[in-house]
């Protein structure tokens, strides 16, 4: 808020808003492209059957990168812009999928196929912690 006091103050109030929402217009139509490219990526992925753990990351930054470009202020939109660039956001995704562990299932409907009675982790199936659902039912006889 002090930066936009200050060039306010250099520029006068009505260009400093037009300069704000400049940047936000910006922000979003290249949020939208960025967007759409990163959608594709993981659609591609996924009909590959591999999971698109980075695209996942980087459409969260994406959204974060949103929010910060259509929050007045120069420094929101400079981290936004910050994060909308393709080579610092692949490296800020990098790093936040470093401190995350990533699980999932392999296989689901295999038809004809042998079974193999372990988890997407690798370990069987007997060995994994079993999970108790709650619930209510009726039984409705013929």
């Amino acid at each position: 808020m002090y930066l936009l006091i200050e060039v306010a103050g250099y520029i006068d109030a009505l260009p400093t808003i037009g300069l704000v929402m400049l940047t936000a217009v910006i922000g979003v139509g290249l949020l939208k492209r960025q967007g759409l490219q990163t959608l594709t990526r993981g659609t591609q992925k996924m009909n590959r059957g591999q999971m698109p753990v980075q695209e996942v990351a980087e459409g969260l930054l994406l959204a974060v990168a949103g929010a910060l470009l259509i929050t007045p202020g120069f420094v929101t939109d400079g981290i936004g812009f910050f994060i909308l660039f393709p080579p610092t956001r692949l490296v800020v995704a990098q790093l936040l999928l470093s401190r995350v562990q990533v699980q999932g299932f392999q296989g689901g409907f295999q038809g004809g196929g042998q079974h193999d009675d372990r988890s997407a982790s690798g370990t069987p199936e007997s060995q994994q912690p079993t999970q108790t659902l709650e619930g209510e039912y009726q039984r409705k006889d013929d």
